[in-house]
């Protein structure tokens, strides 16, 4: 297989392909296609690995997010982000001393791949008609906030969060993509200390690398509109679900 050297980094042509290939899934889930970058996560940490994955994807998720904000900015609701943000501090600092612990890429894996599924079946549950059952409390809020910081920062996996959260307050479409842009937004660009200076998985040759996606972030963000635009209500709540329940199995089997 044709090897080459890219900012450091030996790749196959498919290997760049899966970096292009993710950039596009991250842009679409940027601008409400939230299933895709669940289903990128696990792409990136079957070739790079679990943590270093997890390095290479966050500067491009913090360009995705810019693209999110930027249209949907107008829906955000910031009741609830206001809730959330210093709880998922906390749960980034959490998530930080925990990838310390765990270095290893397969225990990164089945963490990142128990997430999703718990998540999932959350998820599912809620849809069933237990929503009644979580209550719209702040101890819930300091719990999911805590869930989500720790799950963004120890494998870029919040969506699945904050998925459940916002989708059990029955958040309407736009305003559910709103709020989640302006959270990933503030979250992800937060992280990035963490990473190079404790987890010193951000260097100039993977940011570099990772600018070569950029295209891809910028066509999958306008794809992600048009996408969005065509869903109706019901049907996107049950998409997100499904794209996420596929990441979680794609990670196991690889």
């Amino acid at each position: 297989m044709f090897l080459f050297t890219l900012f450091s980094y030996e790749l196959t042509w498919f290997g760049l392909g899966t970096i292009f290939s993710v950039g596009l899934l991250i842009g679409m889930a940027k601008t409400g296609v939230h299933g895709a970058g669940m289903v990128a996560v696990p792409m990136l940490a079957a070739i790079y690995g679990g943590q270093s994955s997890s390095g290479l994807l966050l500067p491009m998720l913090c360009i995705a997010d810019v693209f999110g904000v930027i249209y949907y900015h107008r829906h955000a609701s910031w009741e609830y982000l206001k809730k959330l943000f210093p709880w998922a501090a906390v749960g980034v600092v959490l998530g930080s001393i925990a990838g310390n612990i765990l270095q290893t890429d397969d225990g990164f894996k089945i963490v990142m791949a128990s997430i999703i599924i718990v998540s999932v079946v959350i998820m599912i549950w809620l849809e069933k008609g237990h929503k009644e059952d979580i209550p719209n409390y702040q101890w819930f809020a300091i719990l999911m906030g805590i869930a989500a910081g720790f799950t963004s920062m120890f494998g870029n996996l919040a969506g699945s969060v904050m998925a459940v959260y916002l989708l059990s307050m029955r958040l309407p479409k736009n305003v559910y993509i709103g709020t989640t842009a302006w959270f990933f937004l503030v979250v992800n660009w937060f992280k990035i200390p963490f990473h190079l200076f404790s987890w010193h998985t951000i260097t100039l040759n993977s940011f570099l690398l990772d600018l070569t996606a950029l295209p891809a972030i910028a066509i999958g963000a306008v794809l992600g509109i048009a996408i969005v635009k065509r869903i109706p209500e019901k049907i996107y709540r049950r998409f997100i679900i499904g794209m996420t329940l596929i990441a979680a199995v794609y990670m196991l089997v690889k």
